[in-house]
């Protein structure tokens, strides 16, 4: 029903619901790149450029499409009102070892910076809980992040320390 009343929402203001050429499942993962990166106020030029590496390389796009999907998920992202409009269209998209892998990259945007910040941490704490993916699980994703950016394990709630 509510997505019935966005169509309306969009053909009224003359736009078409794939008008960023990216499907709602793209969207509403870049939507939470967005949200996982500015979770502590500021967007740092390091994650802005893993952000845009990440697209590339897991989206398989470049250029204007990529552009067109980044101003979708940011904005997707400004006006959102919670996490679940965009967990649970990735939930019926993904099978649970993409979950994982999604997981994955949203601890490798909140490393990007080469810190962790809780607030961050927070947020793809929350995103894997309402994407169903199991705190073993998270916590090897982020061990894998943490390794791939060549950062060294701090202690946290998720490392048993």
């Amino acid at each position: 029903m509510l997505d019935q009343i966005r169509s309306f929402l969009r053909e009224l203001k003359g736009e078409t619901p794939q008008e960023s050429g990216a499907n709602d499942t793209d969207v509403a993962a870049v939507a939470l790149f967005f949200h996982v990166i500015g979770a502590d106020g500021v967007i740092d030029p390091e994650e802005s450029e893993k952000l845009r590496a990440l697209i590339a390389q897991e989206y398989n796009v470049e250029g204007t499409e990529m552009q067109k999907l980044i101003e979708a998920g940011e904005q997707a992202d400004r006006e959102a009102v919670d996490l679940y409009q965009f967990t649970s269209v990735l939930n019926r998209a993904l099978e649970p070892e993409a979950k994982v892998h999604f997981i994955e990259l949203l601890w490798s945007l909140a490393y990007a910076d080469g810190h962790r910040h809780e607030l961050e941490d927070h947020v793809v704490w929350r995103i894997a809980d309402l994407m169903g993916v199991s705190s073993r699980d998270r916590v090897l994703a982020r061990q894998r992040a943490l390794a791939s950016a060549g950062i060294e394990d701090e202690a946290s709630p998720d490392s048993g320390s």
